[in-house]
C-alpha cells in the first residue's frame, strides 16, 4: 500500500519506464548499467523553475525513474548499502554538508586587537623606552645601579597591550564560539527518514548524498535540493529564498523541483536527493556571501581556463531565487561588506579617527618637547659652557627622548579601547536579557544611532498566527473572541464544516504554559482555534467521528478555484461542506443560514448588501474574508441534479456538486498585530527613528496593518507603494536604479508591499547611500529568510529572525532576535544609545584628565626639562583607575529618556559641544591645580640652564603670589627623573590628579548639562562600589607602590590637599554650566 494515498503500488520493470501520472503509483526500475551523471548536469536541472524541470528530465532521462537509474538509486528500494560507491557518490557529488569557513583563531584575533591605533602607539613607546633603559644600565661609565628601575616604565607599558589585548581577544572568541555551539547544536539534531537498502531509518541531514530518497512531512524542512517523486496535497514555503509567501504546490508532474531550507505546511512526500551541499541552492548563496570555506584543493586550471577566462557561474544561477547575486554586497567585497567584516560600525569607524588625531597630537607635542629640551640643553652645554662632547651628553638627550614617551603615554587614552570593549560586553550580556543575541558588538552601539528600521512584517509586527477576529451569521458582524449568539443545532453545524473541510494536517497546540502553536495551514488553523475557543467545541471528536477514508470525495484548494469543498455521507445522501474566498463561496449560495438557526433566501439585493457591508466591510479593515457554506443532498427522493441514487452522481462534476449552497458565516481572519507593537512603534517615532515595513503581502493588507501599527496616520502624506511602482518610479529610461530619484521617493515612502529581495535590497542600499539628509541616515533591517542576506548585509545593523530565521540570514546579521519581536528590536535601540552615551561619559571622563596630563607635561618639560607625571602613574590612571570608572559609566542602565532625544545619525560629532566644554573646563582646572603644586610646592635646586633661569624665576613668583610655599620639599632634579627617591611634590602631583579625576567620575555622568550631577547614583550599585574601590586602590599605590609607580607616601595635610582639589571639581562644574555651548561644527573632533 502506498503510505500517501493508501493505494496498492504499481510496479513497472524497464530501465526507461514512463512515471505514472497518478501519484500512487510507485514504479521500480531496473539496476542502471552506468554511473556517469555529471555534478554540472545536475546543478544545471536545480537552476530550473516549475515546469522546466519536469520537461527537463523527461527529455534527458526519459522520466524520473531514468533519472534515478543514472543516481543508481532506486524509487522504492534507495540507494544501496555499498560503502565503495557510496564514497564514490560523495566524490563526485559530494556531502551534504556546507563547509564554513573556520572561526578566527585566538592568536588571529589577538593580531587584530593589536592593530588599533592606540596600541600600535603604545607598542612603539614600549620599544624605544625598554631600549633606552638597557642603553642606560650598559652605556659606558654608566655608574652602578643606573638605570635599574627604568625598565618598569616599558615593561608596563608592555603589559598594558598584552591586557588590552588579551581581554579583546577572549571576549570576541567567547561570543564567536558561543554562536557556533547554538548552530552546531541545531544541525546535529536535525535527521529524516530516509529510504536505504529498503528499509526506512533517520539519518542525520549531514550524511544525505545525492540519490538518497527521502520522506517529507508537515513541519520538516527541505534538507537538501530534490524531486518529487511522490506527493499527496505537499505544499511547501518557498518564501526563505523566493519572497513568496504563498504556499507552493509540489508534485511530481508539474513542479517537483524543492530547495534545501524551504518548509513543508502540509502534505507528505518522496523526494529524490540531486543536489547537497555548496552545490545546493542555498549553499551557493553560502558561496556568494563569502561565509563558507570553499577554496578548490587544486589550482590546476581546466583546459577551457587556459587562457586566463575564470570559471563563471551559469547566467541562470540563482535567478530563481530572485538574489541579486551581481551586486557589490555579495558578488564583490563592497566597502560596507569590507567594513563588516573588518568589524567596524558607524561608532568604531567614529572612535578610530577620533583616536588617531588624539595620538597624532599627542606625538607632535612629545616630539617637540623633546627637541626643545635637547636644543636647550645643547645652547647651554656647547654654546654658553663650551663643554665639548662626552657619553653623559647623550644620556641626558636620550633621558630627553624618555620624557617625550612620557607625553606621549599622557596624551593617549590607553584606556579607551578597553573600556569601549567592556562597555559593549557587559550590554551584549544584558541584551541577550532582551531577546537580542549580539553576534557583533558594536552594532549594539550603531543601533543608538539608527534613523530608520525597515522591517518585515510576518512574525515581526505580527504574532505569525492567523486569528478569526471577526464572524457574521446572517445578521451581525461579531467581535471575535466574544459571545456568540448560535443555537446549537447552527453552532455544531458551523463547527462541523470548519472541522471536516479541513487538512487534517492543520491542527491547533494549545499548551498553559506555551504560546499557542499552529501547524499547518494557518488559515484553517484560525478556524479550528474559533471551534476550540470562541464555540468550545473539541474539533479533535468531530474528526474522529468523519476520518477521512469516510469522504466521498474532496475538491482541494487550488489558486484557481479557491475553496476547498469536502463531500461526506449521511444518512439518505450526502452532505458537502464548501469554504474558501466570501466572494467566490457566497456566488455559489442560494440562501443563508442566521444565528437562530433560520434560513432565508439569498437574492440579488440581499447579496449585494451582504459583498458591501460585511465582505468590503472585513477587508478594509484588513481581514481575509472566507465564507463557510454547506448543503445536503438527498438521493432517495430522485433529486433532478442527481437521478434518484448514488450511483447517478457525476463528482467530477463538481460545478454541479458544489452549488445551491447555505452560507453558514462569513469570518474575517488576519495575523493580528502584535498588542506590544503599536505602543513600541510610537517610541520609535518620538525617538526620531523612522519605521518602514517591507513585505510580500498585497498593499491592501499591507495598509491595514501599517495603520494598526501606527506606521501611517489617516491625513499624512506617507507613500504606501508596490514594489513594480516603487522600481517604476526610481529607475532612469535605461532601467539603472537613481539616486537623485530614491531620494524623491524613500523619505515619505512608509509601506513598501508586493516586494521582492531585490527591492528590500535596493531600498536599503539607497538610503545608507542618500546624502539628502543632514547627518546621513543609519539603517537597520529585520530579515529571516535566506534571500534577505543581501539586504541584512549591507544594513548597518542586520536583525535576523531566531525563530523563524534561515541560517543564511542568521549568519548574515549582526543581532539575532531570539523572539522575532519587533519590541526586542526596540529595546536594542535603546540599549544602543545608552552605549554611545555611556562611551561619550567615559571619553569626557578620560580627556579630561589627557588634557591635563598632557598640559602639565609640556609645561612642565619645557620650564624645568622634566615632568611630573611620569609613565607609569600615567598607565596606572588610563589603565586602571580609567577601567574602573569606564566599568562605573558602562554599567549605567538605560532610562525611557533615551528615546526621547532625535538619533546622531551617520555624520554627527562624537564629542558634542556640551561635552567639549566639560572637558577643556575641567582639564584647565586640574591644569592650574598641579602647576600650583608643582611651583608652591618646590624649594629645592635645579641644574637649569642659565638660558631660562629668568622665565622658571617670573614663573615662580606668579605662583608665589597664590599663597605660601606649604611643602619644604628638597629635591635634585635633572633631564627627564629625579636623582635619589621618588619624588614626594611628584608623588602629590599625581595623587591629586587621581583624586581630582575620581570626583570628576561623577561630573562625568552628565553629558547633557544636567543640573543635579547626582540623580540616580544609586540607581546603579555598581558605580558607589567602583568608586570607592578606585580612591581604596590609589592609597594603596600611593602608599606601598614604591619604586615600580615612582610614588612615596603622603601625610595627612597632603592627603588633605588633594581631597579639597578633589571637591572643588564638583563646583567648578556648575561654573562650567553657565557657560553656554552652540552647536558649531568642531573640525578636530568631527568624525
Amino acid at each position: 500500500m502506498c503510505p500517501y494515498t493508501h493505494q496498492r503500488e504499481l510496479v513497472v520493470p524497464g530501465p526507461r519506464a514512463s512515471y505514472g501520472k497518478k501519484e500512487c503509483e510507485v514504479l521500480i526500475e531496473i539496476p542502471p548499467r552506468n554511473f556517469n551523471l555529471k555534478l554540472e548536469d545536475l546543478s544545471g536541472l536545480m537552476e530550473l523553475n516549475g515546469d522546466a524541470v519536469k520537461e527537463r528530465v523527461d527529455a534527458e532521462y526519459g522520466s524520473m525513474v531514468g533519472l534515478c537509474t543514472e543516481l543508481h538509486t532506486s524509487v522504492t528500494e534507495g540507494i544501496a548499502d555499498d560503502a565503495g560507491k557510496h564514497n564514490r557518490r560523495i566524490q563526485t557529488y559530494g556531502t551534504n554538508v556546507i563547509p564554513m569557513k573556520k572561526p578566527k583563531t585566538f592568536i588571529h584575533l589577538m593580531l587584530m586587537a593589536l592593530k588599533e591605533p592606540t596600541l600600535i602607539i603604545l607598542e612603539i613607546a614600549a620599544a624605544i623606552s625598554l631600549a633606552l633603559s638597557i642603553w642606560n644600565i650598559f652605556r659606558p661609565g654608566a655608574e652602578a645601579g643606573a638605570g635599574s628601575h627604568e625598565w618598569i616604565e616599558s615593561v608596563a607599558i608592555a603589559l598594558v597591550v598584552v591586557v588590552i589585548v588579551l581581554l579583546s581577544a577572549i571576549n570576541d572568541y567567547h561570543k564567536e564560539q558561543q554562536f557556533r555551539t547554538l548552530q552546531n547544536r541545531v544541525h546535529e539534531e536535525h535527521k529524516v527518514p530516509v529510504i536505504r537498502n529498503g528499509k526506512l531509518a533517520p539519518v542525520p541531514v549531514q550524511k544525505l548524498v545525492v540519490g538518497d530518497v527521502c520522506l517529507l512531512k508537515y513541519g520538516d524542512v527541505v534538507p537538501a535540493d530534490g524531486l518529487v517523486l511522490q506527493s499527496h496535497e505537499l505544499r511547501l514555503d518557498e518564501s526563505s529564498l523566493t519572497g513568496e509567501s504563498d504556499p507552493v504546490r509540489k508534485d511530481s508532474e508539474k513542479d517537483c523541483r524543492v530547495l534545501a531550507g524551504t518548509h513543508v505546511i502540509e502534505g507528505s512526500g518522496k523526494i529524490v536527493i540531486i543536489a547537497v551541499g555548496l552545490n545546493s541552492q542555498t549553499g551557493k548563496i553560502y558561496k556568494l556571501l563569502g561565509t563558507v570555506n570553499d577554496k578548490p584543493k587544486h589550482k590546476k586550471k581546466h583546459a577551457g581556463q587556459a587562457n586566463g577566462d575564470a570559471l563563471q557561474p551559469s547566467e541562470s544561477e540563482n535567478a530563481s531565487l530572485d538574489i541579486p547575486i551581481d551586486d557589490p554586497a555579495l558578488s564583490k567585497k563592497s566597502a560596507d561588506t569590507a567594513r563588516k567584516l573588518k568589524n567596524h560600525s558607524v561608532f568604531q569607524n567614529k572612535l578610530n579617527v577620533l583616536t588617531y588625531k588624539i595620538g597624532l597630537l599627542g606625538f607632535v607635542c612629545a616630539s617637540a618637547t623633546a627637541v626643545i629640551i635637547i636644543i636647550r640643553f645643547c645652547i647651554h652645554n656647547y654654546g654658553v659652557l663650551k663643554n665639548d662632547w662626552s657619553s653623559d651628553d647623550l644620556t641626558i638627550i636620550l633621558d630627553s627622548v624618555i620624557v617625550g614617551i612620557t607625553i606621549l603615554v599622557a596624551a593617549i587614552p590607553e584606556g579607551l579601547p578597553l573600556a569601549v570593549t567592556l562597555t559593549l560586553a557587559f550590554s551584549a550580556k544584558k541584551m541577550m536579557q532582551d531577546h537580542n543575541l549580539v553576534r557583533h558588538l558594536f552594532a549594539c552601539e550603531t543601533m543608538g544611532c539608527a534613523t530608520t528600521i525597515c522591517s518585515d512584517k510576518t512574525g515581526t509586527l505580527t504574532t505569525n498566527r492567523m486569528t478569526v477576529t471577526a464572524a457574521w451569521f446572517g445578521r451581525d458582524i461579531h467581535i471575535i473572541p466574544g459571545h456568540l449568539p448560535l443555537d446549537e443545532v447552527t453552532k455544531e453545524l458551523v463547527c462541523t464544516a470548519i472541522a471536516v473541510n479541513s487538512s487534517y494536517s492543520s491542527d491547533v497546540i494549545i499548551t498553559p504554559s506555551a504560546p499557542l502553536e499552529q501547524r499547518g495551514n494557518k488559515t484553517e488553523c484560525a478556524l479550528l482555534h474559533f471551534v476550540q475557543s470562541s464555540a468550545n467545541m473539541d474539533y479533535h471528536s468531530i474528526r474522529q467521528a468523519n476520518p477521512e477514508d469516510s469522504f466521498a470525495k474532496v475538491y482541494t484548494f487550488n489558486s484557481s478555484r479557491k475553496s476547498m469543498s469536502t463531500v461526506l455521507r449521511i444518512a439518505g445522501g450526502y452532505r458537502v461542506f464548501c469554504k474558501g474566498a466570501a466572494e467566490i463561496v457566497l456566488a455559489k449560495c442560494s440562501s443563508v443560514l442566521d444565528e437562530s438557526g433560520t434560513t432565508y433566501p439569498l437574492t440579488a439585493e440581499r447579496f449585494d448588501v451582504i459583498s458591501q457591508k460585511v465582505i468590503s466591510s472585513m477587508a478594509s479593515d484588513g481581514l481575509r474574508t472566507l465564507c463557510v457554506a454547506y448543503r445536503d443532498i438527498n438521493t432517495s427522493n430522485g433529486r433532478q441534479d442527481f437521478g434518484d441514487n448514488a450511483q447517478t452522481i457525476d463528482f467530477e462534476n463538481e460545478n454541479s456538486v458544489v452549488s445551491g449552497l447555505t452560507c453558514l458565516g462569513i469570518f474575517g481572519v488576519e495575523d493580528p498585530v502584535r498588542p506590544e507593537v503599536p505602543k513600541a512603534i510610537r517610541r520609535c517615532q518620538g525617538a526620531g527613528v523612522t519605521v518602514r515595513m517591507v513585505t510580500g503581502d498585497n498593499v491592501e493588507t499591507a495598509r491595514s496593518i501599517a495603520r494598526k501599527c501606527g506606521i501611517i496616520r489617516d491625513g499624512d502624506e506617507s507613500l504606501v507603494l508596490e514594489g513594480k511602482e516603487f522600481n517604476r518610479l526610481i529607475t532612469d529610461e535605461l532601467g539603472n536604479i537613481s539616486q537623485m530619484k530614491l531620494d524623491k521617493i524613500w523619505p515619505s515612502l512608509r509601506v513598501l508591499a508586493r516586494s521582492t529581495p531585490k527591492d528590500k535590497f535596493t531600498l536599503v542600499e539607497g538610503i545608507i547611500n542618500s546624502k539628502a539628509t543632514k547627518h546621513r541616515e543609519v539603517v537597520a533591517v529585520t530579515g529571516d529568510g535566506t534571500n534577505d542576506a543581501p539586504a541584512l548585509k549591507k544594513a548597518d545593523v542586520g536583525f535576523a529572525m531566531g525563530i523563524a530565521g534561515t541560517d543564511v540570514a542568521k549568519e548574515a546579521s549582526d543581532i539575532i532576535l531570539t523572539d522575532d519581536n519587533f519590541i526586542s528590536i526596540v529595546k536594542a535601540c535603546m540599549w544602543g544609545r545608552n552605549i554611545f552615551d555611556n562611551v561619550s561619559k567615559f571619553l569626557q571622563f578620560q580627556l579630561t584628565v589627557n588634557v591635563a596630563a598632557l598640559s602639565v607635561s609640556i609645561i612642565s618639560a619645557c620650564v624645568l626639562g622634566d615632568t611630573p607625571l611620569k609613565a607609569v602613574p600615567m598607565l596606572w590612571i588610563n589603565m586602571i583607575q580609567d577601567t574602573l570608572g569606564s566599568l562605573a559609566l558602562a554599567t549605567e542602565p538605560p532610562g525611557d529618556a533615551l528615546l526621547k532625544r532625535k538619533p546622531y545619525g551617520r555624520k554627527k560629532q562624537i564629542i558634542s559641544t556640551t561635552i567639549a566644554r566639560n572637558i577643556l573646563g575641567q582639564g584647565i582646572y586640574q591644569t592650574v591645580v598641579l602647576l600650583s603644586l608643582l611651583f608652591l610646592g618646590q624649594s629645592g635646586s635645579f641644574n637649569s640652564s642659565v638660558l631660562f633661569e629668568s622665565l622658571v624665576e617670573v614663573l615662580l613668583l606668579f605662583f608665589s603670589c597664590l599663597g605660601p610655599k606649604y611643602f619644604e620639599i628638597h629635591e635634585i632634579r635633572q633631564i627627564g627623573h629625579v636623582a635619589g627617591d621618588p619624588s614626594v611634590l611628584y608623588t602629590l602631583i599625581f595623587n591629586a590628579l587621581v583624586v581630582m579625576t575620581s570626583f570628576n567620575l561623577i561630573n562625568a555622568r552628565c553629558i547633557h548639562n544636567e543640573a543635579n550631577v547626582f540623580t540616580g547614583i544609586f540607581r546603579n550599585i555598581y558605580f558607589p562600589v567602583l568608586w570607592t574601590l578606585m580612591m581604596v586602590t590609589q592609597v594603596l599605590v600611593v602608599e606601598f607602590g614604591g619604586y615600580a609607580f615612582s610614588t612615596t607616601p603622603l601625610s595627612v595635610e597632603q592627603w588633605g590637599i588633594s581631597l579639597f582639589f578633589g571637591v572643588g571639581s564638583l563646583l567648578w562644574y556648575h561654573v562650567l554650566r553657565l557657560i553656554p555651548t552652540k552647536r558649531r561644527k568642531m573640525p578636530f573632533l568631527e568624525m
